[in-house]
Protein backbone atom coordinates (compact mmCIF):
# COMPACT_ATOMS: atom_id res chain seq x y z
CA UNK A 1 0.00 0.00 0.00
CA UNK A 2 1.30 3.29 -1.00
CA UNK A 3 2.01 6.24 1.55
CA UNK A 4 -0.41 8.39 3.10
CA UNK A 5 0.73 11.45 2.68
CA UNK A 6 -0.94 13.74 5.50
CA UNK A 7 -1.03 17.59 6.58
CA UNK A 8 2.12 18.27 8.52
CA UNK A 9 0.28 20.08 11.47
CA UNK A 10 -1.45 16.80 12.47
CA UNK A 11 1.70 14.20 12.49
CA UNK A 12 2.17 15.17 16.45
CA UNK A 13 1.14 12.04 17.30
CA UNK A 14 -2.00 9.64 16.92
CA UNK A 15 -4.60 11.65 18.64
CA UNK A 16 -3.85 14.13 15.84
CA UNK A 17 -3.57 11.32 12.65
CA UNK A 18 -6.90 10.16 13.88
CA UNK A 19 -8.16 13.51 14.47
CA UNK A 20 -7.34 14.51 10.55
CA UNK A 21 -7.80 11.34 9.07
CA UNK A 22 -11.39 10.95 10.59
CA UNK A 23 -12.82 14.38 10.83
CA UNK A 24 -11.20 17.40 9.85
CA UNK A 25 -12.67 18.49 6.91
CA UNK A 26 -15.78 15.86 7.40
CA UNK A 27 -18.87 17.71 6.56
CA UNK A 28 -21.20 17.74 9.43
CA UNK A 29 -24.84 18.02 9.10
CA UNK A 30 -25.31 16.87 12.42
CA UNK A 31 -26.59 20.06 14.74
CA UNK A 32 -25.09 18.05 17.71
CA UNK A 33 -21.14 17.81 16.34
CA UNK A 34 -22.11 21.41 15.10
CA UNK A 35 -22.54 22.08 18.89
CA UNK A 36 -19.67 20.28 19.95
CA UNK A 37 -16.92 21.43 17.46
CA UNK A 38 -18.72 25.73 18.12
CA UNK A 39 -18.30 25.00 22.02
CA UNK A 40 -14.65 22.98 21.46
CA UNK A 41 -13.16 26.22 19.25
CA UNK A 42 -14.85 28.30 21.74
CA UNK A 43 -12.15 26.72 24.69
CA UNK A 44 -9.43 26.54 22.01
CA UNK A 45 -9.45 30.32 21.24
CA UNK A 46 -5.59 31.20 22.52
CA UNK A 47 -4.82 27.67 22.69
CA UNK A 48 -3.80 25.30 20.70
CA UNK A 49 -6.28 22.29 19.11
CA UNK A 50 -4.24 19.69 20.33
CA UNK A 51 -4.63 20.85 23.99
CA UNK A 52 -8.40 20.89 23.50
CA UNK A 53 -8.63 17.39 21.92
CA UNK A 54 -7.12 16.13 24.73
CA UNK A 55 -9.50 17.04 26.99
CA UNK A 56 -12.40 16.58 24.61
CA UNK A 57 -13.99 13.52 26.78
CA UNK A 58 -13.63 15.68 29.76
CA UNK A 59 -15.74 18.56 27.89
CA UNK A 60 -18.11 16.18 26.72
CA UNK A 61 -18.80 14.45 30.11
CA UNK A 62 -18.64 17.87 31.85
CA UNK A 63 -21.34 19.54 29.21
CA UNK A 64 -23.67 17.00 29.46
CA UNK A 65 -22.47 15.24 26.16
CA UNK A 66 -22.97 19.02 24.38
CA UNK A 67 -27.38 18.32 25.14
CA UNK A 68 -28.12 21.84 24.04
CA UNK A 69 -31.54 21.84 26.20
CA UNK A 70 -29.60 20.34 29.34
CA UNK A 71 -26.71 23.43 28.38
CA UNK A 72 -29.24 26.21 28.19
CA UNK A 73 -30.48 25.64 31.86
CA UNK A 74 -27.18 25.83 33.44
CA UNK A 75 -27.01 28.34 36.16
CA UNK A 76 -24.60 30.20 38.55
CA UNK A 77 -23.84 26.97 40.42
CA UNK A 78 -23.10 24.42 37.47
CA UNK A 79 -20.71 27.36 36.66
CA UNK A 80 -18.49 27.01 39.66
CA UNK A 81 -18.83 22.98 39.28
CA UNK A 82 -17.02 23.26 35.77
CA UNK A 83 -14.75 26.00 37.11
CA UNK A 84 -13.34 23.41 39.49
CA UNK A 85 -13.69 20.40 36.83
CA UNK A 86 -9.75 19.92 36.11
CA UNK A 87 -10.62 17.90 32.61
CA UNK A 88 -11.90 21.13 31.25
CA UNK A 89 -10.10 24.12 30.55
CA UNK A 90 -11.07 26.09 33.43
CA UNK A 91 -12.06 29.81 31.79
CA UNK A 92 -15.16 31.65 33.57
CA UNK A 93 -15.49 33.92 30.21
CA UNK A 94 -15.61 30.60 28.19
CA UNK A 95 -18.20 28.80 30.15
CA UNK A 96 -19.83 31.71 30.28
CA UNK A 97 -19.77 32.05 26.53
CA UNK A 98 -20.76 28.74 26.16
CA UNK A 99 -23.74 28.96 28.00
CA UNK A 100 -24.54 32.08 26.23
CA UNK A 101 -23.92 30.56 22.96
CA UNK A 102 -26.10 27.30 23.52
CA UNK A 103 -28.96 29.88 24.07
CA UNK A 104 -27.95 31.83 20.51
CA UNK A 105 -27.58 28.62 19.15
CA UNK A 106 -31.18 27.37 20.12
CA UNK A 107 -32.79 30.41 18.74
CA UNK A 108 -31.16 29.93 15.32
CA UNK A 109 -32.17 26.24 15.10
CA UNK A 110 -35.63 27.68 15.61
CA UNK A 111 -35.38 30.24 13.22
CA UNK A 112 -33.92 28.23 10.55
CA UNK A 113 -35.36 24.27 11.27
CA UNK A 114 -31.42 23.47 12.43
CA UNK A 115 -28.05 25.24 12.58
CA UNK A 116 -27.13 22.89 9.54
CA UNK A 117 -29.19 24.76 7.45
CA UNK A 118 -28.14 28.04 8.89
CA UNK A 119 -24.45 27.81 8.50
CA UNK A 120 -25.01 25.46 5.09
CA UNK A 121 -26.93 28.55 3.52
CA UNK A 122 -23.78 30.46 3.88
CA UNK A 123 -21.77 27.99 1.43
CA UNK A 124 -24.87 27.24 -0.69
CA UNK A 125 -24.78 23.60 0.85
CA UNK A 126 -21.86 22.61 -0.76
CA UNK A 127 -18.05 22.87 0.63
CA UNK A 128 -15.45 25.66 -0.19
CA UNK A 129 -12.59 23.05 -1.45
CA UNK A 130 -9.40 25.59 -1.64
CA UNK A 131 -6.92 22.57 -2.56
CA UNK A 132 -3.47 24.94 -0.63
CA UNK A 133 -0.10 23.84 -1.82
CA UNK A 134 1.04 24.60 1.63
CA UNK A 135 0.70 24.97 5.76
CA UNK A 136 1.21 28.71 4.35
CA UNK A 137 -1.76 29.18 1.88
CA UNK A 138 -4.31 28.09 4.58
CA UNK A 139 -5.64 31.34 6.19
CA UNK A 140 -6.42 32.08 9.60
CA UNK A 141 -9.76 33.74 8.14
CA UNK A 142 -11.38 34.81 5.12
CA UNK A 143 -14.39 36.46 4.13
CA UNK A 144 -16.54 33.76 4.73
CA UNK A 145 -15.53 33.88 8.10
CA UNK A 146 -15.54 37.62 8.68
CA UNK A 147 -19.22 37.44 7.35
CA UNK A 148 -20.60 34.62 9.38
CA UNK A 149 -18.87 35.76 12.89
CA UNK A 150 -20.19 39.43 12.21
CA UNK A 151 -23.20 37.52 11.56
CA UNK A 152 -23.15 35.24 14.78
CA UNK A 153 -21.64 38.41 16.99
CA UNK A 154 -25.10 40.49 16.24
CA UNK A 155 -27.13 37.79 17.38
CA UNK A 156 -25.07 37.31 20.58
CA UNK A 157 -22.60 34.75 20.31
CA UNK A 158 -18.98 35.29 22.64
CA UNK A 159 -15.87 34.09 21.39
CA UNK A 160 -16.71 33.32 17.48
CA UNK A 161 -14.64 35.52 16.31
CA UNK A 162 -13.49 35.43 12.52
CA UNK A 163 -10.39 33.14 13.78
CA UNK A 164 -12.51 30.73 16.01
CA UNK A 165 -14.97 30.72 12.86
CA UNK A 166 -12.65 29.23 10.29
CA UNK A 167 -11.52 27.11 12.39
CA UNK A 168 -14.99 25.80 13.16
CA UNK A 169 -15.12 25.71 9.44
CA UNK A 170 -12.52 23.41 8.78
CA UNK A 171 -13.55 21.21 11.99
CA UNK A 172 -17.03 20.52 10.34
CA UNK A 173 -16.17 20.49 6.71
CA UNK A 174 -17.62 23.61 5.29
CA UNK A 175 -13.85 24.69 3.94
CA UNK A 176 -11.55 21.66 3.48
CA UNK A 177 -7.91 23.03 3.38
CA UNK A 178 -6.31 19.54 3.31
CA UNK A 179 -2.70 20.16 1.17
CA UNK A 180 -3.28 19.36 -2.08
CA UNK A 181 -0.57 16.42 -1.71
CA UNK A 182 -2.83 14.98 1.28
CA UNK A 183 -4.60 11.92 0.86
CA UNK A 184 -7.84 13.33 2.72
CA UNK A 185 -8.15 16.39 0.06
CA UNK A 186 -9.44 13.43 -2.70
Amino acid sequence: MAERFRCPWCEKDDLYRRYHDEEWGNPVFDDKIFFEFMILEVFQAGLNWHTILKKRDGFRNAFDGFDVVKLSRYNEDRVEELMSNSDIIRNRLKILAAINNVKRFIEIQEEYGSFSNFIWSFVEGEPVVNFPKSSSDVPATTELSDTIAGFLKKRGFKFMGSTVVYAFLQATGLVNDHLKTCWRSH
